[in-house]
This record gives C-alpha cells, structure tokens and sequence, in this order.
C-alpha cells in the first residue's frame, strides 16, 4: 500500500484530519509541519501546504523526497466553472492545468508551459475512480464530478475572468494549487488525485459564498478524504 501524501493548502483543510490520525512524527521542513503517522489503518503523511502554486510545488517534493510517498491526494476548496457544478459539490480531477501560464509571445498555446512534453497532467485512473464511488456511497445528497481543475495564482471573484477561464480551457473548477501538484506528481511518476469541494461560484458572488459554505465543503472533502484512505 506505501504512503499517502494528504496535502491541503489551508490549516482548515488539514486540521480535522490531523485529528484523527495516531501521529506517530512531526517534521518542520521550509516551513511547514508534516504529520506522519496512522489513519484509518494507513501509513500517511498529512501537511498544510500553504496557499498558491509555489507552496504546493515544494510540499509535494518534499513529501516525495523526504517521505517516500507512493501516491498524493490533494484536498481542498474551489471555484465552479461549470453551471452544472453547484455549491456543496465535489470535482474529482480527470487532469489538470494552470491558466495563468502564458508563453503565447514565443508561439505556445495559452497554459502550455515551455520544452515540457506536456502540460496537462492527468489523474490516476484508480484514485480518481475510486474518489468517485467513495463521494457516491458516502456522500449520496451531493453529486460527484469528474473533470478538469484549472489552477492559478487568483482567486477568481470576477465573472468575466470566469467565463475566459472556462472558455479557454473548458475547466470543472479553479484553485490555486491542484495543477502545481499534479505537475510534481507527473515528473516524479506519481499517482495523484485532486479532490476539491465547490465552495462558491468564482464569480461576483463568490466574496458572499466562499465564507458561508466553505465549512460545509471541508466537512465534504475530510469525509471522502477518510473512506478512501480506507480502501487502497
């Protein structure tokens, strides 16, 4: 089975697993806390990665290098870009990308990201699959969604930056640290799954939003995080 790597960007995120776990070690590295120990019968490795691309990049090779991790589960909130895709939902990535990289000067496509083979990063098969049948069982009032995370260093609060995300780039949802993970994981080979409960609109809403039901959306992603810690 080996060891999974939990990464969330906010203590919130990361707390009420943190409580749940037998933590067997707590090691400081580039300022963050890496909790290792038992959940649910399972080696892990749970950390607050911190918010934005660079934070999640550096947690994730960290746990890589330091833990040895064998697959990294990223947990969190987002923003909905999909009508479809309401409050209290949960987007389970396909694959995913980072809107705000942009070498369109030298000729590249918007979000690819220079010599490198590819830019979209995709979701262990398994993990996301499993992730899927977990937030069915589990979490049966919500709906479960697999798709594509958009990831940049904003929070969109803005509906027309909204609508150029999607339009460009045809995501599920946006955060700030999914894609960054998810390129870690691929030059390392890891498997990786980014999980994130929608907790506002990523639009002119989204500042009413966000506060109100990011609570309930954690709540979502610990329960799913938990079950299917259970089943590797």
């Amino acid at each position: 089975m080996g060891v999974t790597g939990i990464i969330g960007a906010m203590e919130e995120e990361v707390n009420i697993l943190k409580s749940k776990m037998q933590v067997d070690a707590i090691i400081k590295k580039a300022s963050m806390e890496f909790y290792k120990g038992i959940l649910n019968g399972k080696e892990v490795v749970i950390v607050r990665s911190g918010i934005s691309k660079v934070n999640a990049a550096v947690c994730t090779q960290i746990l890589v290098d330091d833990f040895k991790i064998c697959r990294v589960i990223n947990t969190g909130i987002a923003g909905s870009l999909q009508n479809k895709i309401d409050i209290g939902d949960i987007v389970i990535s396909s694959d995913a990308i980072q809107h705000d990289v942009d070498a369109t000067g030298f000729g590249y496509e918007l979000g690819v990201i220079p010599r490198m083979e590819t830019s979209t990063f995709i979701a262990d098969e398994g993990l996301v699959s499993l992730a899927k049948k977990v937030c069915e069982r589990e979490i049966p009032d919500i709906k479960a969604h697999i798709g594509r995370v958009v990831t940049g260093d904003q929070f969109i609060s803005d509906k027309s930056v909204k609508e150029r995300i999607e339009s460009n780039f045809h995501g599920y949802c946006t955060e700030m640290e999914g894609a960054s993970i998810a390129q870690v994981a691929y030059l390392n080979q890891l498997p990786f799954v980014i999980l994130r409960a929608i907790s506002d609109k990523a639009d002119d809403s989204a500042f009413v939003d966000y506060p109100t039901f990011e609570k309930k959306a954690i709540e979502h992603s610990v329960i799913l995080v938990e079950n299917m810690l259970k089943e590797l």
